[in-house]
């Protein structure tokens, strides 16, 4: 039973591996010779793994060449919701203590998108921010946040819009995610304060994840 458990495992843990090397291959389809070579297995091996994953329609084939299917699509379509859920408990709490419009921004490519906000219920003013709305990664404190190397936090003025400050910092320790956790408001924000504050949201959406 123990030795099954285990040959279930490394099929399932090789199927993954070739499903991200359907994703991350550069050339558009990849030919089974290829990802053969990519997840260190026999051109017969890659072939059955493929079977299951074609069933669920994770991908396609097209003679030799391998391409993602619509599965992806579909399962994809479920994870912002899924992110919304995990961070709106840190992001409620972070608005609330700081008064000010709480976010959760993920890098897509050389842009960033808002997947998750949430505003203070207690101020008279604050910023509207649109979940979905995009900017340069580069701009605007969730942006960089997003890419400082360490647990720190990032600060902006008025790069995104004028008169509105930000403060963010980076989610570290999700497999395959690249996001910050920050708040934006009307009125310049003490970073000393608020950003520790940010940090410990930033961390607290981090755990939710994992």
């Amino acid at each position: 039973m123990v030795g099954a458990t285990k040959e279930s495992s490394l099929t399932l843990e090789r199927g993954l591996a070739l499903l991200q090397a359907v994703a991350e291959a550069e050339s558009e389809a990849p030919s089974i010779s290829e990802l053969a070579t990519a997840i260190g297995a026999s051109r017969a091996a890659v072939y059955r793994l493929l079977v299951p994953l074609q069933a669920r329609g994770l991908v396609r084939r097209e003679g030799s060449k391998v391409r993602l299917g619509l599965g992806v699509l579909r399962l994809a379509s479920n994870v912002l919701p899924q992110l919304r859920m995990a961070a709106n408990p840190a992001l409620r709490e972070l608005a609330e203590k700081v008064g000010a419009t709480a976010h959760l921004t993920v890098a897509d490519g050389s842009e960033a998108q808002a997947v998750a906000v949430v505003e203070p219920s207690w101020t008279a003013f604050h910023v509207a921010y649109r979940v979905g709305s995009r900017h340069p990664v580069h701009r605007g404190a969730a942006g960089k946040a997003i890419s400082q190397p360490v647990e720190s936090w990032v600060v902006s003025a008025g790069e995104l819009q004028p008169n509105a400050y930000g403060v963010a910092a980076p989610v570290r320790g999700v497999p395959g995610l690249r996001a910050s956790v920050g708040v934006v408001a009307l009125e310049r924000l003490d970073a000393d304060i608020v950003g520790p504050h940010v940090v410990r949201a930033a961390e607290e959406v981090a755990a939710a994840l994992k």
